[in-house]
C-alpha cells in the first residue's frame, strides 16, 4: 500500500498472462507475467488534483480513459511479477501525492539587463553595416 493513500485490492485487477523472451519450455506454459489495472480516474480513493497528475505522470502506461496498466515480466515467478507490478504502481501514486512546487517569480538583475542591452545594440551596429553601399548613379 501506499504510505499516504490506501488503494483498496477492489480497486486493482490483475491478469495473467505468458511471459515474452527466454525461460525454454516454461514461458510457453505458465502464464508468469502480471498485467495490473487501476482505474484512476473513477477511483474514490484518490482526490481530484492526485488523480490528474497521476495520469499526466503515468504517461504512455495510462489509457485515454484514465485506466493505468502496469506489465510486469521481470521476474520467473508470477507471485513476484505480482508484487513488482504493484510497486510500480504505488511508486507513481507516491511520486502524483507529492504537490507541485510552486514557481516564484524572478527578476534579472540590473546588471544583465543593461549587458543585454549593450549586445542588443551592438549587434544593431554591426547589422546596419550590413546595408547596400551606395554609389554615384
Amino acid at each position: 500500500m501506499c504510505a499516504q493513500y490506501a488503494i483498496p485490492e477492489a480497486e486493482l485487477s490483475e491478469t495473467f498472462i505468458r511471459a515474452g523472451g527466454p525461460g525454454g519450455q516454461n514461458v510457453n506454459k505458465v502464464a508468469t507475467a502480471v498485467q495490473l489495472r487501476f482505474d484512476a480516474k473513477a477511483s474514490p480513493s484518490l482526490p481530484e488534483p492526485v488523480k490528474r497528475r497521476l495520469i499526466k505522470l503515468a504517461g504512455h502506461l495510462a489509457t485515454a480513459d484514465g485506466v493505468i496498466v502496469i506489465e510486469a515480466s521481470r521476474f520467473r515467478t508470477q507471485a513476484r511479477n505480482r508484487v513488482d507490478a504493484r510497486e510500480r504502481l504505488f511508486a507513481i501514486v507516491e511520486e502524483a501525492a507529492k504537490p507541485p512546487r510552486v514557481r516564484k517569480a524572478t527578476k534579472p538583475t540590473r546588471a544583465s539587463v543593461e549587458r543585454r542591452l549593450r549586445t542588443k545594440s551592438a549587434r544593431g551596429r554591426i547589422k546596419k553595416m550590413r546595408g547596400t553601399v551606395g554609389g554615384e548613379d
